[in-house]
């Protein structure tokens, strides 16, 4: 039977491969098998893909740079698309660019014609598709500040065009993440700005990434939210007055809770809780999904015991 769900998708899908191993297309190096797996480089090759799988009873799963995800050692039944698509325009002082081409492109163009509004984002990995979903920000930026309109997949992927207030825009998330929509394309609206000057902040926090992230060892970027200081107890908040900074509200960051619990330097197997930055879990060498949940179930456990504070994973955690 599975050979011939195969069959049935290679003869319309020339470029279908069966049994690939995630682990290759993510940051973390980390992840099972996708039990088939198409680079959808186009919007029609994805849709494509997409149409025929239904027509099979086969479940999809959609995902662009690999940042931020954890795919469990099991891996992926069904269909795994990764999309490459890279078409981006530029008029006056709107970008339209695709969900495939990388943030680091769109903080880099923005910088060559001058344009203010994504220099916050320097050194940020991933791409511009996943920076939509998950609200990526930084250093006070979010990029639900610049967002004009998106292109999305629903749940019955169905092509929807949304509003900025329709994306229901929160911190580090999106309708596209609590309903697992998948983005296409985006639109962002800039203003211009002096090309040195933007240059200099997204050279400064590319600097601060190289110097503070564990940049040095394969990583799904952080493992938590940072905390909303307003969910303190009076207590805590006296105490921790001193590390609260605003990003973009009053956050406690969660790489100073891990630290003051003393779970730096934490391993399982070969995945460690990072010494450089203790809101990243590293994989030193052959580190499995499993050992990076445990390490996931550690640290929350610890910070709960602590500072009575559930933890909240940024990271996107997938598979069986």
């Amino acid at each position: 039977m599975e050979n011939d769900i195969f069959k049935a998708l290679k003869r319309q899908l020339p470029d279908l491969q069966k049994n690939i191993l995630l682990k290759n297309h993510t940051t973390f190096k980390i992840g099972g098998q996708a039990e088939y797996f198409l680079i959808a480089k186009e919007k029609n090759d994805l849709m494509k893909a997409i149409k025929i799988a239904k027509r099979l009873i086969l479940p999809v799963f959609i995902f662009g740079g690999g940042s931020n995800l954890l795919v469990l050692d099991n891996g992926i039944k069904g269909l795994v698309l990764k999309i490459k698509n890279q078409k981006l325009k530029i008029k006056n002082n709107i970008i339209t660019a695709d969900a495939g081409i990388k943030l680091e492109t769109l903080v880099n163009l923005s910088i060559k014609k001058s344009l203010w509004g994504l220099e916050w984002a320097g050194g940020l990995p991933g791409t511009f598709g996943g920076a939509v979903r998950g609200n990526a920000g930084a250093f006070g930026g979010e990029i639900k500040d610049v967002i004009l309109e998106v292109e999305a997949l629903d749940e019955n992927f169905k092509i929807r065009k949304l509003s900025n207030r329709q994306c229901q825009f929160s911190y580090r998330s999106s309708i596209f993440k609590k309903k697992n929509w998948f983005v296409l394309s985006a639109s962002i609206k800039l203003k211009k700005g002096d090309r040195k000057v933007l240059f200099d902040i997204a050279r400064s926090h590319i600097d601060y990434r190289k110097q503070r992230h564990p940049l040095e060892y394969p990583n799904a970027g952080s493992i938590f939210k940072n905390i909303d200081f307003k969910k303190f107890s009076l207590e805590f908040q006296k105490s921790l007055l001193s590390v609260v900074k605003k990003d973009p509200f009053p956050v406690v960051p969660t790489a100073y809770l891990i630290a003051e619990a003393g779970l730096k330097g934490t391993r399982v197997g070969d995945a460690e809780v990072s010494e450089k930055h203790p809101n990243f879990i590293v994989n030193l060498e052959k580190a499995k999904a499993k050992d990076v949940l445990k390490l996931i179930y550690l640290v929350k456990k610890k910070i709960k015991k602590i500072y009575h504070i559930d933890l909240e994973t940024e990271v996107q955690i997938v598979g069986f």
